[in-house]
């Protein structure tokens, strides 16, 4: 029996307040609560080197996108969250829907590109991600690429491909589809996929899946590829990465967000962590250090094919549509 969005969205909630350990309630005036979603040691880089900047602490609950978000909503103004973080931008629509956030103050907003935050101003993209076709280059050539994403729908791709359809990025990069090319072609891709894809849970296990000759390709984002080669490359040595670039759905830059609570009772040091996240500090971590993600104002690791040069196309992060996605792949069975 298909799940209607209602019990998806119930679900997520319970699995968010049973599995998210307590926040302790922050003690000083300048103690921070961040809810984060981002991946961990990035969060965990950006927080110390706030800290020791700025001399204000920092505590951390962590979760995914969805799961974070939701828990936001079902503690209304009795959240202890000051901050949240993400890795995509749905979560933030989410809340921004609600009415859970309080303005981005105008210096934040001016340190971040227009195309990288929501026209309201009510958040702001903080990192960013490209959609990749990461591919074992040891059985195929540039020429048995696929062009778009939406060649991944044709039957001569079956058993050939995967991707991580229950996480938070999939879903962006389904939302973004969604936007481009209407209702009526992302459901009938998505009946596609159900036939053409091996289902995994992450994208680093659909590369490593990729890497062991098990499938020639998945949809996944870029740093996997870039963190594990980074390291011993043990998941990663038979993969290449392909940009569809063209403005194809398959280029998706997803946003990852970060917004100021309005229920959060330390306002002036929440924007101020914002503010230092967007800014030298925080996107100086993403230029430096070993995230792999884009940095959205400033400079990104050199190791990484430049933003301008993914032709990506053009989607306005505060409209993508998590709900009717999710309700589009449970009608598809892909959740």
């Amino acid at each position: 029996m298909t799940k209607s969005i209602p019990m998806v969205l119930a679900a997520l909630s319970l699995a968010a307040s049973m599995s998210l350990a307590p926040v302790a309630r922050a003690q000083g005036a300048e103690e921070l609560v961040v809810y984060n979603a981002q991946h961990e040691a990035l969060g965990n880089a950006w927080i110390e080197a706030f800290t020791k900047e700025t001399g204000i602490k920092v505590v951390v609950r962590k979760g995914s996108d969805m799961q974070l978000a939701n828990l936001i909503l079902e503690e209304g103004d009795l959240s202890p969250a000051d901050v949240f973080l993400t890795e995509n931008s749905p979560a933030m629509v989410l809340l921004d829907e609600a009415g859970r956030f309080a303005p981005v103050e105008k210096e934040t907003l001016d340190q971040v590109p227009a195309e990288y935050r929501p026209a309201d101003g009510m958040w702001t993209g903080i990192a960013a991600r490209s959609t990749v076709f990461a591919y074992d280059r040891t059985k195929l050539t540039e020429d048995k690429l696929p062009k778009s994403l939406l060649d991944l729908a044709d039957p001569a791709w079956k058993g050939r491909w995967g991707a991580s359809p229950a996480g938070a990025d999939f879903q962006a990069i389904m939302g973004a589809l969604l936007q481009l090319k209407g209702e009526e072609t992302t459901a009938n891709w998505l009946g596609a996929m159900k036939e053409n894809a091996t289902p995994y849970k992450g994208n680093s296990i659909a590369m490593k899946a990729v890497n062991a000759g098990e499938i020639e390709g998945a949809v996944i984002y870029h740093y996997y590829w870039f963190g594990d080669q980074a390291k011993t490359g043990e998941n990663s040595g038979n993969v290449a990465l392909h940009y569809f670039r063209n403005q194809d759905p398959g280029a998706f830059v997803s946003i990852s967000g970060g917004g100021v609570l309005k229920s959060g009772k330390h306002q002036k040091e929440a924007q101020a962590f914002l503010k230092w996240i967007a800014g030298k500090g925080g996107q100086s971590i993403l230029r430096d250090g070993d995230s792999y993600e884009y940095a959205v104002a400033g400079e990104s690791n050199p190791k990484l094919v430049p933003l301008k040069d993914l032709d990506a196309p053009k989607v306005e992060a505060s409209t993508l549509d998590n709900k009717k996605v999710v309700e589009l792949m449970t009608a598809a069975g892909l959740l």
